[in-house]
């Protein structure tokens, strides 16, 4: 495992924006994890969590010159990434859309660096459904910029709406149905794989290994790892 990745688990785990017990999740499916990158809630939480974006980011060799942070959890993501590069050495604009557009000032959706004729980094904390990554998309295009990569920090590699009970449908997770439906790559800090990995190598993370593997029997996307 790269070591970006444990070091993120372990960031997630000591920030308790990683938590093991019996959650329901939005969907309606009972999960032995959750997570919520709000619980990086400081300062040097955030800087923490930038640094694994950025390994994420460099490993995977995706080109880009502009971060973008889709409204809301994306907004502090981006700007927490767009420090960290700057202090790699390398000064990134960043760009983010309001939720609702402004009708007065300077207006519009959009705030932040113009997009036109930039190669535009996605920056999120999960792809659930795909729905805010598509219109994240869609604004720019919009605005003349290319999306040249999407990055989050866990990606659960967990099947779309009820194809973990149907065999007969494809069992894509929303990060690999947009990949495939956009084109555009999606690089996840780490991903359920990793947390098993993880999971398996802790004394104190170990009793929870067989409810993830039970979860993912049921629910996990095909192609994992």
């Amino acid at each position: 495992m790269s070591s970006h990745r444990s070091r993120f688990l372990q960031l997630a785990l000591h920030a308790q924006a990683l938590r093991f017990g019996q959650f329901t999740l939005k969907s309606g499916r009972l999960s032995p994890y959750f997570f919520n990158a709000g619980r990086f809630d400081s300062g040097a939480k955030l800087a923490d969590l930038a640094a694994c974006y950025a390994d994420a980011v460099e490993e995977s060799g995706v080109s880009f010159d502009l971060l973008f942070g889709p409204a809301y959890k994306g907004i502090p993501l981006a700007t927490a990434l767009g420090c960290e590069f700057a202090r790699r050495g390398r000064d990134l604009p960043v760009a983010f859309n309001r939720k609702e557009a402004k009708d007065h000032g300077e207006g519009g959706l959009l705030i932040g660096a113009p997009l036109e004729d930039r190669r535009v980094l996605i920056v999120d904390d999960v792809i659930t459904a795909g729905t805010a990554i598509r219109e994240a998309l869609g604004l720019i295009r919009a605005g003349g910029g290319t999306p040249a990569g999407i990055v989050v920090a866990l990606d659960r590699q967990e099947v779309l709406g009820d194809a973990g009970d149907d065999t007969d449908t494809p069992r894509r997770s929303a990060a690999q149905a947009v990949a495939e439906e956009t084109g555009v790559p999606v690089v996840a800090v780490a991903s359920l794989h990793d947390l098993l990995a993880f999971a398996g190598e802790s004394a104190d993370l170990v009793q929870h290994r067989d409810d993830l593997l039970a979860y993912r029997a049921r629910y996990g996307s095909a192609l994992q790892g």
